[in-house]
């Protein structure tokens, strides 16, 4: 996919609005990161106040993956998960706009010789929707060199800006399109490492019911099969933001023994339970705002009523 270029039509009266929305976010971005927790703070509140859809949709979520809570136990987690959501605003601004030096003083990265070995073999880098997800990518990026998988954002300037702050860190890396899984598959083949979340609802297509948190829930197979096709290892990594102005820890774990078996179902389950594994250490940190249990087996009524 060819590198994102700047036309005059992105100049156009209709998207000045935008325009200084990201020139506003540029500024903020460059403010220290005790400043930006503090902002994120502030924002808490307001975000918990307008944003009430999705504030069912978490509680629900919340309600279904930790039954063993009490109510206010899930209140608290609900409300510090608004404090990741209002971060992850800053977060993608850091990743988007920040100095290189800035960012490399924020972050360690542990595990990095999982994708150093030298066998020629291709890498599907697990990655899984934390509300962390765009400054993880970007701390991953400016430490291997690693494809992406894309997905085009439906305003011109909004994707523009997008993709040069994502691949504004990359080493001679590609940008692959989400629906191109040939251009998946000949990567992986050419012993590429490419970043892939296989962790939400894409519906029943390409998908198998496999157990999340004790839900059956839409669970994506192309894993399993990318990794069969392109004989590439699964690799999970994930990042984590510390207490305090600490920063983040970027881990990337050994690649998944034995995966995938040939069982879509067993394929998925086996993911799923990492990615479990992975939440419950950081709970607040997820993306919970995804209806993740949105399409369910046939007969079964919805689980997000007025969501």
């Amino acid at each position: 996919m060819e590198k994102p270029r700047f036309t005059l039509a992105l100049l156009h009266p209709r998207h000045w609005l935008l325009w200084l929305g990201i020139i506003l976010w540029w500024l903020i971005s460059q403010l220290p990161y005790p400043c930006l927790r503090g902002l994120a703070r502030v924002l808490t509140p307001v975000l918990r106040k307008v944003g009430k859809s999705r504030r069912r949709i978490i509680s629900r979520n919340l309600e279904l993956c930790f039954p063993q809570l009490t109510s206010a136990e899930r209140d608290k987690l609900l409300d510090d998960n608004f404090f990741s959501t209002s971060m992850a605003l800053f977060e993608t601004g850091m990743a988007w706009f920040l100095p290189r030096w800035r960012l490399r003083r924020l972050f360690t990265i542990e595990g990095l010789e999982h994708l150093q070995q030298e066998d020629g073999q291709g890498v599907i880098l697990m990655a899984m929707h934390f509300t962390t997800l765009d400054i993880g990518a970007a701390f991953l990026n400016m430490s291997a060199s690693i494809d992406g998988m894309y997905r085009p954002h439906k305003n011109p300037v909004f994707d523009y800006v997008q993709r040069k702050g994502r691949e504004r860190h990359s080493h001679n890396t590609e940008v692959i399109p989400r629906e191109d899984v040939r251009g998946m598959i000949r990567a992986l083949k050419r012993g590429r490492a490419i970043w892939y979340a296989p962790d939400q609802d894409y519906g029943p297509k390409q998908s198998v019911f496999a157990p999340f948190f004790g839900v059956e829930a839409a669970s994506v197979t192309a894993t399993a099969k990318f990794a069969r096709l392109g004989k590439a290892r699964v690799v999970p990594f994930v990042q984590t933001r510390l207490p305090g102005s600490q920063g983040y820890k970027v881990t990337i774990y050994p690649a998944l023994q034995a995966f995938p078996v040939g069982d879509e179902r067993d394929d998925a389950q086996r993911i799923n339970g990492f990615i479990e594994d992975r939440i419950n250490e950081q709970p607040e940190q997820y993306l919970w705002a995804h209806r993740r249990f949105k399409t369910r087996p046939p007969g079964e009524p919805s689980l997000y009523k007025r969501a």
